[in-house]
């Protein structure tokens, strides 16, 4: 397994969005800094928090420039219900092939049950990462108001 690392460009994922269409990654990001959130899947009370932590700073991602997808292993029908009780307004993924999501990420697998461990990006505009968090259990990820403070410092330096 080879982990992404800084100034490489994402490869390129698609993925189906609940609610219906699909999503491509880091194309549908590009312009802006883009977040790519990798979780366990709904039960797990560390990617609650997290997914609820992006939503609640959402206005200030938003106008920070930065958008943000969320996928999982996650059949759609428990993706919708994860959206709706986090009131998630930033799109997400369902039913994603843990081998192939962690193939091209370098992300980690649980393997039974098989599902990917949590994994974030941070990309720049151009669709390069600019920052890997991977985690080979439940703890160990990105936290919005990090990426927030990051991206502030580096439009400030540019």
């Amino acid at each position: 397994m080879t982990h992404l690392q800084n100034g490489e460009i994402f490869p390129s994922l698609e993925l189906s969005v609940a609610g219906g269409g699909a999503l491509q990654i880091p194309q549908s990001l590009q312009g802006s800094y883009g977040v790519v959130l990798i979780y366990r899947g709904a039960w797990c009370p560390f990617c609650q928090v997290q997914l609820a932590g992006f939503q609640r700073v959402s206005e200030k991602l938003a106008e920070t420039g930065i958008k943000v997808v969320a996928l999982s292993v996650d059949d759609e029908v428990t993706t919708l219900g994860t959206i709706e009780k986090f009131k998630l307004g930033f799109p997400v993924g369902h039913s994603a092939d843990a081998d192939a999501v962690a193939a091209a990420t370098g992300a980690y697998t649980n393997a039974e049950p098989h599902y990917l461990q949590t994994t974030g990006f941070l990309l720049d505009p151009e669709g390069r990462v600019l920052n890997a968090v991977y985690a080979s259990g439940p703890i160990g990820r990105l936290v919005a108001e990090d990426v927030i403070g990051m991206v502030t410092y580096l439009k400030s330096k540019a």
